[in-house]
């Protein structure tokens, strides 16, 4: 993991510290899925102030950080999932467990596939897309650069019985890179559970992005991007 990723990981990190429209690996503009311009980059000190453990908020929401492991796209750990955890900006988590409580009386719960992500994995997926030949993902807007993710506002997940703990039947698995797994492309029961997602998770303030039914993001002013470590 280290030899795929850390040259191209500290040149992206030095780019992003100076300010970069672009992006830096591949020539490509941001998807429209996050933000065109790179928010500044905040110190660690300010990541552990503002970010905190959606576990630790409400213990009932599941997680299973997809990047933390080799079940992702990538075939690999990414750089800076040291933990099976997903933090998010206090005020995203706060709503997230208001998400989580309306659910409950539907006997339904959640389940975080990723929140807050390190900077440098961000950068490690770009690299993963140019080496593997896949800059179509950039362009189409599944891979990001400047992500939502970096500002921890920004989560992936699923509905789940709340009981059992299953996975609902969302119509594709989690980063499917194809237009059927842009939100409004279900029918039958994925589409209703699609549809269940995205109103539970507008009640509390989240906007959906329509490429891919398990992503959303939470609102607040002035953002910051972070790369401290998820330990």
């Amino acid at each position: 993991m280290r030899r795929s990723f850390g040259r191209a990981v500290v040149m992206g990190l030095a780019v992003w510290a100076i300010g970069s429209g672009p992006d830096p690996l591949c020539g490509q503009v941001a998807p429209p899925a996050d933000t065109g311009t790179p928010a500044p980059l905040a110190a660690d000190s300010v990541a552990k102030r503002l970010l905190v453990n959606v576990r630790a908020v409400d213990s009932t929401i599941l997680v299973d950080a997809r990047y933390a492991g080799t079940g992702n796209f990538t075939g690999a750990v990414l750089p800076g999932y040291h933990a099976n955890k997903a933090l998010l900006r206090r005020e995203a988590a706060a709503a997230l467990a208001r998400v989580e409580r309306r659910l409950a009386s539907e006997g339904l719960g959640l389940k975080v596939f990723d929140g807050y992500r390190p900077l440098r994995a961000t950068l490690a997926m770009a690299e993963w897309a140019r080496r593997t030949g896949r800059a179509d993902l950039l362009r189409e807007g599944y891979i990001a650069i400047h992500s939502k993710h970096n500002l921890g506002i920004a989560v992936d997940l699923t509905l789940v019985n709340r009981v059992t703990g299953l996975e609902l039947d969302m119509g594709t698995p989690f980063d499917t890179f194809s237009e059927a797994a842009h939100t409004a492309n279900a029918v039958g029961r994925a589409r209703v559970y699609r549809a269940m997602l995205v109103r539970a998770m507008e009640a509390e303030g989240f906007k959906n992005y329509e490429r891919e039914w398990w992503h959303f993001a939470f609102p607040i002013a002035e953002p910051v991007a972070f790369d401290l470590p998820i330990e």
